[in-house]
């Protein structure tokens, strides 16, 4: 399939492969055949992804067949000409199982403790720049020296290398699910976790018990997703009466996570509950922070209030709210990731203009990011294949810089 194809489009090309009609297909998610037609020949937006894991489901496809994300990376100078095959090789190099294979033959130097923090916080820097070539080229070395260190390091610089080996992980699964490759990122995230149980460090821990969730989502098992949540926060709360900032940030986005699970359940309740725990975790630091990489505080709540509202079809709300905040403080990933949810709020509500003009400015910012997600791939197809008018040049030129037009 290309990536020319909108939400709507491959939805008519599974279900014609499926052998099912309209009127089937329809009834299966609870709609109209009406409606169904409508999506399919882009007369209707398909954005919720509660609706399109419905559909998912019906088809017997994954989450990502219908998004349709790209995982051709481009080259560029800070990746070179090794993307995301070189992590995929990495990750599926079988003397990361087990450290006797890693063992043999291997006469590598440790690299020291302080070395690898540093060479850890720059590919996590690098991520939320949205510098994503630049972190799939430095994840595989990342890696190799992480897994050299938990097998040479002792006593508290073993239980270190654990939680460094732990993050190195987490930051995989956070590019490789911005990239569309979700079972690796599954694969990433699960082992992250194993090494953070080793490390000892509870911070850590509820770190990678975020980026399951998040490999959990992207997946689409939202349920488990919203498990995992009430189960790992349950487990951080013993220790909040004595939490750093660090802890409270990491159990905060937790439940950010969380929020973004259940409100793709379409369960209203719960994400309420879920964003009160993350806006109580906020109001106790007072002021956004960047601790272990979370971009949590007051203005990431209210980013995640906006992109639930999406999810549970509160447009107006999403409307009074998105284009109201301010997110210049937070890291680029962030800023990107809200803008182009506001895109999608100013799109829904015929504000086309102003939704291309947020696009654009996202891209000035982050490239790569505009590039691999779904929700501005699918805007500017919408737009390109369902225009008001001619099409601008504007538009013309960055459906080209996407790759979705020739």
């Amino acid at each position: 399939m290309t990536e020319s194809l909108t939400i709507g489009e491959r939805v008519a090309f599974y279900r014609r492969r499926r052998g099912l009609s309209q009127e089937v297909v329809a009834g299966l998610v609870g709609r109209t055949e009406d409606w169904l037609s409508k999506i399919e020949n882009n007369r209707a937006e398909l954005d919720r992804l509660s609706v399109i894991r419905k559909f998912a489901d019906v088809l017997d496809v994954s989450l990502g067949d219908l998004l349709g994300e790209p995982t051709f990376l481009d080259w560029t100078a800070d990746s070179g000409t090794a993307t995301v095959t070189a992590l995929r090789t990495a990750l599926m190099d079988y003397r990361q199982l087990n450290p006797i294979l890693r063992r043999a033959g291997n006469t590598a130097e440790p690299p020291a403790i302080a070395h690898l923090e540093r060479d850890v916080a720059d590919v996590f820097n690098a991520y939320q720049a949205a510098r994503f070539g630049f972190v799939t080229a430095r994840t595989p070395l990342l890696l190799a020296d992480a897994l050299l260190a938990v097998d040479t390091h002792e006593g508290a610089e073993l239980e270190r290398a654990h939680a460094l080996l732990a993050l190195s992980y987490q930051v995989s699964a956070s590019t490789l699910t911005k990239l569309g490759e979700c079972d690796l990122a599954w694969m990433a995230a699960d082992r992250g976790l194993t090494a953070a149980q080793r490390a000892g460090d509870l911070t850590v821990m509820g770190s990678l018990f975020r980026s399951v969730v998040h490999s959990l989502l992207a997946t689409g098992r939202y349920d488990a997703a919203a498990r995992l949540t009430a189960d790992g926060s349950d487990y951080l709360s013993e220790s909040l009466g004595s939490a750093d900032a660090g802890l409270w940030s990491v159990y905060g986005s937790l439940f950010l996570a969380g929020a973004m699970a259940s409100s793709r359940m379409e369960d209203r309740s719960l994400t309420r509950d879920f964003l009160e725990h993350a806006q109580r975790a906020a109001r106790y630091l007072g002021a956004d922070g960047n601790h272990l990489w979370t971009a949590f505080g007051p203005t990431n709540v209210a980013i995640h209030r906006v992109a639930t509202a999406m999810e549970l079809g509160d447009v107006q709300v999403a409307i009074d709210l998105g284009p109201q905040i301010d997110t210049s403080a937070l890291p680029t990933e962030r800023r990107v990731r809200h803008a182009l949810e506001t895109a999608r709020v100013l799109s829904t509500s015929n504000r086309r203009d102003e939704a291309l003009a947020t696009v654009l400015g996202a891209e000035r910012l982050a490239p790569e990011q505009v590039r691999h997600h779904f929700i501005s791939r699918q805007l500017v197809l919408s737009w390109m294949k369902n225009p008001r008018g001619a099409v601008s040049a504007e538009l013309g030129a960055l459906a080209h810089r996407l790759r979705l037009a020739a």
